[in-house]
């Protein structure tokens, strides 16, 4: 019970990231040019992109997750 609640806040945390930035961007350096001891770099910038809908359905799982884990248990 505790695990499913753990996680829950995790992917509702996950969600809401994944919702508020649309990709990751990060920064690379490539060495265009290497001739004894002159170098020459330059800098790329990439990013990895983030669907909207991956950030829904983390969100709306997170929200089950933390739905199910405060549920008491039923005897059966």
């Amino acid at each position: 019970m505790r695990t499913m609640v753990l996680f829950g806040v995790l992917l509702i945390a996950l969600g809401v990231v994944a919702l508020a930035y649309e990709g990751i961007t990060y920064t690379r350096n490539k060495t265009v040019l290497n001739v004894g001891p002159v170098k020459a770099q330059i800098e790329e910038k990439r990013t990895i992109p983030l669907s909207p809908l991956l950030g829904g359905i983390s969100l709306a799982g997170g929200i089950a997750l933390l739905i199910a884990g405060t549920r008491p248990l039923r005897p059966a």
